[in-house]
């Protein structure tokens, strides 16, 4: 598989990533057993970064993932975890002292002395402008409890304050072929900076699969069932903040495009891929084989320019007057 590099992580990785959310939760239910089967096919496909947070299921995607870690040694996973939402969200809460024992408990979870990379997770805006919420992290490094820091945001004007410090490793941002908004600036702005980009929600909330039309429902412990209107979480994190028939309707407009020797998922994360100054993308899986044909992308060919500018005639046309002033 490919590989980039997180510059101020010092790190390689390989560019289809896997994202660990739907391991812990709000997805429908995943057992031990095919969380289990989602790393290994991940990691037997060239997957080297996995990301998490410890508010997934409340440290059960990072217990799996520490289980695995423990029984492939030799994996070469870099493991991204998240904190900060698992308390009222108030810019208070953000203390060294609440650091501290955040990421001991992530530390517990997974099994490790050191965290590779930890993100703030989407935390309030004013935490962004705060030296002591950076200077406590930059803590945490020296003390060894972390190897790097970064952050993860909803808005593009958190992006661009975070990429600005010199201590953030990484931003994760959603970037879909529905969300184009990072192209703009936040791209341009991190890679000039050093800072790596992990891409966030790449299906839009399996959206951009193509395996959805009007009729389709979720369970009610799934997120796309409720939190369609922001009820738990920004709802920019489900479907990407777009109407679902109008998403739906951008899905067969680009389906087209898709031909043989590929699925829509992997045009739509192929799209991601060729995106300058993307680092690693991470689509998550509930089962072994979407994460093959996940990872499988890294191999497929660039898009042309012609599909390329289809999806931006799309976003354009669609979906810009929904998302994009809004994140």
């Amino acid at each position: 598989m490919e590989q980039r590099t997180f510059t101020r992580l010092g790190r390689h990785v390989g560019v289809v990533g896997l994202g660990a959310w739907q391991l812990g939760a709000d997805w429908g239910r995943v057992d031990e057993a095919d969380a289990m089967a989602v790393l290994a096919a991940a990691v037997d496909s060239g997957v080297t970064f996995v990301d998490t947070a410890d508010v997934y299921g409340d440290g059960r995607s990072e217990q799996f993932i520490g289980r695995f870690l423990r029984s492939r040694p030799a994996a070469g996973l870099t493991v991204a975890t998240k904190m900060g939402r698992r308390v009222e969200q108030r810019p208070e809460a953000y203390t060294a002292e609440n650091f501290r024992a955040w990421t001991d408990r992530s530390r517990a979870n997974l099994g490790v002395d050191t965290l590779d990379l930890v993100q703030l997770h989407c935390p309030p805006t004013a935490v962004f402008a705060d030296d002591r919420v950076f200077d406590a992290l930059d803590a945490l490094v020296a003390d060894g409890r972390i190897a790097a820091y970064g952050v993860s945001v909803e808005t593009c004007d958190q992006a661009l304050t975070a990429i600005a410090r010199p201590g953030v490793a990484s931003v994760q941002i959603i970037l879909n072929a529905l969300r184009l908004k990072p192209l703009d600036r936040v791209l341009p702005a991190a890679s000039a900076a050093g800072v790596g980009i992990i891409a966030r929600v790449p299906l839009a909330s399996g959206l951009l699969s193509g395996r959805y039309d009007e009729h389709t429902t979720f369970a009610p412990d799934d997120h796309r069932t409720y939190n369609r209107h922001g009820e738990s979480f920004d709802v920019g994190e489900t479907f990407s903040g777009v109407d679902f028939g109008t998403g739906l309707a951008a899905v067969r407009r680009l389906a087209p495009l898709v031909g043989t020797g590929r699925t829509m998922a992997q045009f739509a994360l192929r799209w991601v891929l060729d995106q300058p100054g993307v680092t690693v993308v991470i689509p998550g899986a509930r089962d072994a084989e979407q994460a093959r044909r996940n990872a499988a992308t890294a191999g497929l060919a660039p898009l042309t320019p012609g599909e390329l500018a289809a999806v931006r005639d799309t976003y354009d046309e669609l979906i810009r007057p929904q998302v994009h002033d809004r994140w």
